[in-house]
């Protein structure tokens, strides 16, 4: 009888061992999940002078078929996905932020003489000697117009000051080809093409920040700059729950004290080494012409500025990354 109740005893006490062992195992297994979880959401980087959005940001959406040079821009944050329509784009939206106006009245007496952007047509291959100088000016303000590795690279940059009905055109050929974009975009084009600004985002492209009205940035005070780049990023933190740190100067017109300002600032000021003129609807030559211009004018590390109010820019698209793949260039999201 005391061995029967020994062997009772026994057995409960192995029943339960077990059942701890097995509820232990279940409640490792699950904190992992969660904590593996959370580090996934958290892999952005902080976006200027602020420090507390790196960690209300989440992973930037990874749209199905985009290549992973999307993957690659580090300067862009995102909201959580809250499954909810708060933001045009469904993602939470983010806290404003205020762009700071260091040497607000230009102390150092940097120039603030009108200075337009040149470029110079490359040809054979070779960027032009004009956007090679320019580089090694820009560097200063951590602003760039070339990428001087010498890698048959191409950066596809688009503005876009209103919409034309061409730009959705332009990002189906850009998912088709899993080619990653930037477009620089101003106040008025946001409020009236949410829509099209949310596909952008939401389809792992740039959405650059080109000044609320589009001015000539060395007319303007170094205050009233910092108020352009910000009204334009706190549009897009509380319509869209989105945030990125790269500029473009409308017309590409700046002054050392606008390059200043803009780097003090956290931005990324982005010129181009290619362009042609391709903004003017009024004067348009036809695909055949576009793809001509654009790819003759193709070189390592370029920089390429198309508009994306252009027809024959959309048409010729496709066509252009095909023949730029061919030669051997590999496109990529902003440096």
């Amino acid at each position: 009888m005391k061995k029967f109740l020994c062997l009772i005893l026994a057995g409960i006490l192995l029943f339960s061992a077990c059942g701890n062992k097995n509820e232990s195992d279940s409640t490792t297994e699950s904190t992992t999940e969660t904590i593996t979880s959370t580090t996934n959401e958290l892999t952005e980087t902080t976006h200027l002078s602020d420090t507390t959005d790196a960690t209300e940001a989440t992973e930037a959406p990874n749209p199905e078929g985009m290549g992973s040079g999307i993957k690659e821009n580090k300067k862009s944050i995102y909201g959580k996905k809250t499954g909810t329509k708060e933001t045009y784009t469904g993602l939470e939206p983010l806290p404003e932020t205020t762009i700071p106006v260091v040497d607000k009245d230009n102390l150092k007496g940097l120039s603030e003489k009108e200075t337009g952007h040149s470029y110079g047509v490359s040809k054979n291959g070779v960027p032009h000697e004009i956007s090679v100088n320019n580089q090694k000016i820009y560097e200063k303000y951590n602003a760039i117009c070339l990428d001087t590795s010498g890698k048959k690279v191409i950066y596809l940059t688009f503005d876009c000051g209103y919409e034309n009905g061409c730009t959705n055109e332009i990002l189906d050929v850009l998912k088709e080809k899993q080619v990653p974009a930037a477009f620089f975009v101003t106040l008025p084009y946001l409020e009236s093409a949410p829509e099209v600004a949310s596909r952008m985002i939401l389809e792992g492209h740039v959405v650059g920040n080109h000044s609320d009205t589009h001015p000539n940035f060395s007319t303007i005070s170094r205050t009233e700059m910092a108020k352009e780049i910000e009204n334009v990023d706190n549009y897009l933190r509380t319509h869209f729950g989105y945030s990125s740190s790269y500029f473009r100067f409308p017309q590409g017109v700046y002054s050392e004290s606008a390059l200043d300002l803009v780097n003090n600032a956290g931005y990324t000021s982005v010129f181009w080494s290619s362009a042609y003129a391709d903004w003017d609807v009024n004067n348009l030559k036809g695909k055949q012409y576009a793809f001509d211009t654009v790819t003759s004018r193709l070189h390592p590390g370029c920089v390429l500025l198309l508009h994306a109010v252009s027809k024959d820019n959309a048409e010729a698209l496709g066509d252009i990354i095909d023949y730029a793949r061919k030669e051997g260039y590999e496109f990529r999201q902003l440096p």
